[in-house]
């Protein structure tokens, strides 16, 4: 499958799809929460529009001497991250910025976020959302590198750094079958930088909520939207990457890319009340002691057999 550029009007397209995908993202989490388990199903689908409509009505919360500023753009940080991620991810035959390097795109904008989330911790002025900050820090010195190789190993097999060519590589083999590690510890860094499941340390109840801590009203809207928007944008990344992009027979490209990128946000989000909560410096240990070696090994494996086949 070739991918092309989409015409400009497709980046509200774009945003549009992200928007959804964080919708869907918080109505799943909706039902497989256990605590809502008595509730009625359509009261847990409908959990975004619920809480959207209570944020919107709450004031925001104040603290002494915040820096607001920063403050503020920490907690719509995420949300524009996860937008300006989605431009290089394809859907199907399109993609909205067909870039040369959208691989190094997407880990940058990634590592924007180590700055998002830092600030919103510090702009309050709080004791716990400070500890946040820093936790999401250490956190992320964990998995970046890991991930980093992770990205590397679909751009060695596709001999590019170009989404569409990598999907396109894909078309008689998806590469989670050839790299199955790399495609774990991406999912893992995903799930981390989005604070998700056992990388959920920044935002803990022992802390208050973490950087969650002094949000209220459209500033904690706007940092919850953009936790599952980028849980949402994540997956789609993680279809392209090692499942096949939009290629498969009878639908179209772009229905592919939707129903898987559908499956991967949905195991993503069944995930997160499975395994308990992460410290920090245990996730940091993993990933140095073990995580980063078997990543190594990874992309030594997909090198010798992408020499051996060119």
């Amino acid at each position: 499958m070739t991918v092309s550029a989409a015409p400009p009007w497709s980046v509200l397209v774009g945003a549009l799809m992200v928007l959804l995908g964080a919708v869907a993202a918080a109505s799943l989490d909706g039902v497989c929460d256990p605590v809502a388990a008595r509730a009625p199903l359509a009261s847990r689908l409908g959990r975004p529009v619920f809480e959207t409509a209570r944020l919107m009505r709450q004031r925001r919360r104040a603290t002494v001497a915040p820096d607001l500023l920063l403050w503020r753009s920490g907690t719509a940080s995420p949300l524009v991250v996860a937008l300006l991620m989605s431009v290089v991810v394809p859907w199907g035959s399109s993609v909205v910025a067909d870039l040369t390097v959208g691989l190094v795109w997407f880990n940058a904008m990634d590592v924007l976020l180590w700055a998002a989330f830092w600030l919103a911790g510090w702009g309050p002025n709080s004791v716990h959302g400070l500890v946040g900050g820093y936790r999401f820090l250490a956190q992320a010195l964990a998995y970046e590198l890991p991930l980093m190789f992770a990205l590397t190993a679909p751009a060695v097999a596709a001999a590019s750094l170009r989404l569409g060519d990598i999907v396109a590589s894909q078309q008689h083999g998806w590469f989670v079958l050839q790299m199955p590690v790399a495609a774990i510890v991406f999912l893992g860094s995903v799930a981390g930088f989005s604070l998700w499941g056992p990388f959920g340390y920044p935002d803990g109840a022992d802390i208050a909520g973490g950087v969650l801590a002094e949000t209220a009203g459209v500033d904690r809207l706007l940092l919850v939207v953009g936790r599952y928007a980028l849980l949402a944008v994540g997956s789609a990344m993680a279809v392209a990457l090692f499942l096949g992009g939009g290629n498969g027979p009878f639908l179209p490209g772009w229905a592919w890319s939707l129903l898987k990128s559908a499956l991967v946000l949905a195991l993503l989000v069944a995930w997160r009340r499975r395994l308990p909560v992460w410290r920090a410096d245990r996730v940091m240990r993993a990933a140095w002691l073990f995580v980063l070696p078997l990543t190594l090994l990874q992309v030594l494996a997909t090198s010798v057999l992408a020499v051996v086949r060119g």
